[in-house]
């Protein structure tokens, strides 16, 4: 029954992201439309019944309570919340309101960088509103993340459970979990929309491997968690709509770190305070979007794979690893896909026109 109900809860949410993406305004569908359209059609015999007065109210009465596949969809949603709920917190800087996501019974918590950024004490709290003081532990800058540890954790902070991001799926059903403008235990809905997704944060540094989403992501929500609907961890909301840097109205785009990069790094900062492996495949170029298609390259690392590999800036990339590379956020959408020291194949064409394909053994980004 409950692959049931996500199934008709997927669905009705996809349907919602597709209207979303018209010009004109959108009426979403009522409780009792969305009961009728999930509900199995009565029959022949059963649609020529009298009404039953007591199944809808009068003038002055009362509605009749949700039951059936809508109620027990709702439940389930409730229950997902409830149980994720303790293992999200609000992270209160001298400079705003974060968010942050506690790994482990020892107190700590990851969240971005960028909502620790310059401060090493801040005040914690909890889903039941228990305050707990915290320090900085480490902050890994290029990945924008960071770990903080809360002093005599008690039962209030719940270790969350992280699932595997490698194994997300466009359209999967998804909540965001975080302090949006400083409004604690909030909670938005919506799917995955994209993966592998590469995003400049407009600091020096950029994001890949990226989790795009349709549920709302606002300040405050950084370093929160994007869940999936079996309540595991899959990824750190980071950049909402706002953020992206092509312009103009963006709403429905959201972006967070795979939980598969959140949980390499920080594991990495609460032992031991640096990271040495952050298992993301590398190339070693920056590119920027061909007004032909593919990703042109503007400059390669020095000694890097693409650089031992030959490829030369001016070049533009057009595919790797069998994967089409259709500009310049596509190179990091492949990239997801592979593991340092692989080798791949790298399609590009020259600045004469020619095509030429290399093998590239990957290396691992810094």
């Amino acid at each position: 029954m409950k692959t049931h109900l996500l199934r008709t809860a997927g669905l009705a949410l996809l349907l919602v992201a597709a209207l979303a993406a018209c010009s004109s305004p959108v009426r979403l569908a009522t409780p009792a439309e969305i009961k009728q359209a999930t509900e199995p059609t009565a029959s022949p015999a059963a649609g020529n019944a009298a009404p039953n007065p007591a199944a809808s109210p009068g003038a002055g009465g009362t509605a009749t309570p949700a039951t059936g596949g809508l109620a027990e969809l709702q439940a389930e949603y409730h229950a997902l919340i409830a149980a994720v709920l303790p293992s999200i917190v609000e992270i209160d800087t001298s400079g705003g309101l974060g968010s942050g996501i506690v790994i482990d019974a020892q107190g700590d918590i990851a969240t971005n960088a960028h909502v620790v950024s310059g401060e090493t004490r801040f005040t914690v709290r909890s889903s039941d509103g228990t305050q707990y003081q915290a320090t900085l532990v480490a902050a890994a800058n290029s990945n924008d993340l960071a770990v903080i540890k809360a002093a005599n954790p008690g039962a209030s902070l719940k270790p969350a459970t992280f699932g595997d991001s490698s194994k997300v799926a466009l359209g999967d059903i998804v909540v965001a979990v975080g302090s949006p403008l400083g409004l604690s235990d909030s909670v938005s809905e919506g799917i995955v929309s994209g993966t592998g997704r590469t995003q400049p944060e407009g600091n020096g540094v950029t994001l890949t491997d990226l989790i795009q989403t349709t549920a709302a992501i606002n300040p405050g929500n950084s370093g929160g968690a994007l869940v999936d609907i079996a309540g595991e961890v899959i990824g750190m909301p980071t950049l909402g709509a706002s953020s992206t840097p092509r312009g103009g109205a963006a709403g429905g785009i959201g972006f967070a770190i795979s939980s598969n990069q959140v949980v390499t790094i920080t594991q990495q900062l609460a032992s031991g305070g640096t990271v040495t492996h952050t298992g993301i495949a590398f190339l070693g170029i920056s590119t920027s979007d061909s007004p032909k298609g593919g990703a042109q390259v503007g400059s390669v690392v020095s000694g890097g794979p693409a650089d031992k590999a030959g490829i030369k800036a001016g070049w533009v990339i057009t595919g790797i690893g069998g994967k089409t590379v259709p500009d310049a956020n596509g190179v990091g959408t492949a990239l997801s896909s592979f593991k340092p020291g692989q080798k791949v194949d790298v399609k590009a064409t020259l600045p004469d026109g020619s095509t030429k394909t290399l093998s590239v053994t990957l290396g691992e980004r810094p």
